[in-house]
């Protein structure tokens, strides 16, 4: 299954969860994607930067943004990942603390953009790759 912003919402509605009662503010994932076989929730946040802004912020928000996907999320028992999808803007060095940090996260990580298509390895979040 898959859910852009409020679809997320959507499905935890219909499935019994009031997100007021577990956080106090809703969090908009660009995407979610629920695989149900390995029964987790992938949320992905991407972020595509030029020039030096806010989104350098954003990337060191994901230990808490996690918990809180998790704690929306726990009463449907479902696992939760969170994933950065970057363009190469995020490759340069003054990057490395922070992508480090990224990974250092108990279900954080981040993949890079591949040419103009975001890139999300399949395998990697338990679905079949077209062959």
């Amino acid at each position: 299954m898959s859910f852009k912003k409020y679809g997320l919402y959507k499905y935890l509605e219909k499935n019994g969860v009031d997100y007021k009662k577990l956080i106090s503010k809703k969090l908009l994932p660009d995407d979610a994607i629920f695989v149900i076989i390995n029964n987790t929730i992938f949320i992905l946040e991407i972020k595509f930067q030029e020039v030096a802004g806010s989104t350098d912020e954003k990337l060191q928000t994901c230990d808490f943004k996690i918990k809180q996907y998790r704690k929306l999320l726990s009463r449907l028992n479902v696992e939760v990942q969170y994933i950065y999808i970057l363009n190469d803007w995020f490759k340069k060095p003054e990057y490395k603390d922070v992508l480090d940090y990224i990974i250092s996260i108990n279900g954080c990580s981040y993949y890079f953009h591949y040419y103009y298509f975001h890139y999300l390895p399949l395998q990697k979040i338990g679905l079949p790759v077209p062959k």
